[in-house]
């Protein structure tokens, strides 16, 4: 659906259903470079299953209109604004990556907005190196190729997916070749900056489910097990053998961890 966020035309996805007051509301963050699709088997499995499903392209991104924002605060201000247009008044935030700054720096912000978090690929420090940022700057093919290779883990590599027919590797190039010039560089950018994340942990006493991948090249294990540490309300689900883009690699046992 389109929605109007902040007065930018917004493309949401909603797994198919439409919108219902009644039902509880759960907001889907993807991460840096991508858009919705990230998440095209889990939102469809909730929207079906008794939740509002919005899994919105972030501004900028996708099929949405406006500039990208450039910093995890202003996103964060964002997706409160988006619980707000949709006619929500509480959330369940569910982010990957950029999208796990989004969602914890959320609920720092906006308490009252949030009701649990689930965290994927997420870490206490989302560094980025000089040599990825150097070349997503220069929207240089080379930038797409280490996100993707890193961001897949090493079954992912080999060509099993778990959707017949489809490669993964091949289909996260797609979107981010896809992505509008400057808006990875953005995205990192404002991921590689965010110094905010252990002070919003402190701030954050709802539940908190972490799901981080074994071989996680991106957002190693270790690190996500720091912020782990530093909420009061956490809990961890450790994917064996899954890297950063867990949801396309072990859609199921996500979907479990949920």
């Amino acid at each position: 659906m389109q929605l109007s966020v902040n007065g930018v035309d917004t493309f949401i996805a909603t797994g198919g259903r439409d919108f219902d007051a009644s039902l509880p509301t759960v907001v889907m963050l993807h991460g840096a470079g991508f858009d919705s699709s990230t998440w095209c088997l889990q939102s469809r499995w909730l929207a079906h299953r008794g939740h509002n499903v919005l899994a919105p392209d972030l501004p900028g991104h996708g099929h949405s209109a406006g500039k990208a924002l450039g910093s995890i605060a202003e996103l964060a201000d964002w997706t409160a604004a988006l619980i707000d247009a949709a006619g929500a008044s509480q959330a369940w935030l569910i982010g990957h990556s950029m999208g796990s700054l989004i969602a914890l720096e959320t609920a720092a912000r906006h308490p009252a907005k949030v009701t649990q978090l689930s965290l994927l690929g997420t870490s206490a420090a989302m560094a980025v190196g000089p040599e990825l940022l150097s070349n997503a700057e220069a929207n240089d093919q080379a930038a797409i190729d280490m996100v993707s290779i890193w961001g897949l883990g090493f079954h992912a590599e080999l060509g099993g997916c778990p959707m017949p027919g489809l490669w993964m590797h091949g289909s996260a190039q797609r979107v981010l070749q896809n992505t509008p010039p400057g808006v990875l560089f953005t995205d990192l950018a404002a991921c590689n900056s965010y110094q905010g994340t252990l002070d919003a942990a402190a701030k954050v006493t709802i539940p908190v489910t972490l799901i981080l991948g074994e071989r996680d090249m991106m957002t190693p294990l270790k690190a996500g097990k720091a912020l782990a540490a530093a909420l009061p309300n956490a809990k961890t689900v450790v994917l064996p053998g899954a890297g950063h883009m867990m949801m396309i690699e072990q859609p199921d046992a996500v979907l479990a961890a949920l």
